[in-house]
């Protein structure tokens, strides 16, 4: 059956070439050759019986903590304007999984207002939800624009330290979020969870320490 697909699917390529593209004559026996290699290169490695094997999609489904990193990064802003229209697919997508697709989405909202910091932290956030956790060198300079385009938005260095942390820069995370709580207001409503995040990271270090032997 698969050598029977295979003929007609050829037949019905040469047919299309030749009546429906108005291919050449002269042209015919060369496209015809071309197309009983193909199926001679099918008949010496194809295998009709052969079980497929669909390759994972790079960038899975992130659940729960996806959608609890975007929720942090809006609760930390004062909310979007004309990127509205940027930010809002882009979301969606960093929520489930496809960081890469929503970093490209978000480049459009840099392009459009390049010192709307919210833009540029979201992107930054995709960028390292795209490396699997890990800073690239297009994170941090999204990092440093949001910072630079918003300098008391909390988001940039919040999300800079775990970014940090999470990719085993443990000390310099640490130093980001000390220095953001040193310079928070008392009634700052990230204040307590940014104290919680610090005990934890502080607490990780220590028994770090304490395994290497330091």
């Amino acid at each position: 059956m698969g050598w029977l697909i295979a003929g007609i699917l050829a037949l019905t390529c040469f047919l299309a070439m030749a009546l429906l593209l108005k291919l050449p004559r002269r042209t015919w026996e060369v496209s015809a050759a071309a197309l009983i290699l193909g199926l001679a290169g099918y008949a010496l490695q194809g295998n009709p019986s052969m079980a497929g094997s669909p390759t994972a999609p790079k960038e899975k489904v992130a659940g729960a903590e996806a959608a609890e990193a975007v929720k942090a990064r809006k609760a930390m802003g004062n909310g979007s304007t004309v990127t509205d229209k940027y930010m809002t697919p882009a979301d969606a997508l960093a929520r489930h999984g496809q960081y890469g697709d929503a970093a490209e989405l978000l480049r459009g909202a840099v392009a459009e207002q390049p010192n709307n910091g919210e833009a540029w932290l979201a992107m930054a956030n995709a960028l390292v939800g795209h490396a699997e956790g890990n800073l690239s060198p297009a994170s941090v300079l999204a990092y440093r624009n949001a910072e630079r385009a918003a300098p008391d938005h909390p988001g940039p260095p919040f999300f800079l330290g775990l970014a940090l942390a999470q990719s085993g820069r443990t000390e310099e995370g640490r130093a980001v979020w000390a220095e953001l709580l040193a310079r928070s207001p008392a009634d700052a409503p990230w204040r307590g969870e940014l104290t919680a995040r610090l005990a934890d990271l502080d607490a990780f270090i220590a028994r770090s320490k304490a395994a290497s032997g330091q």
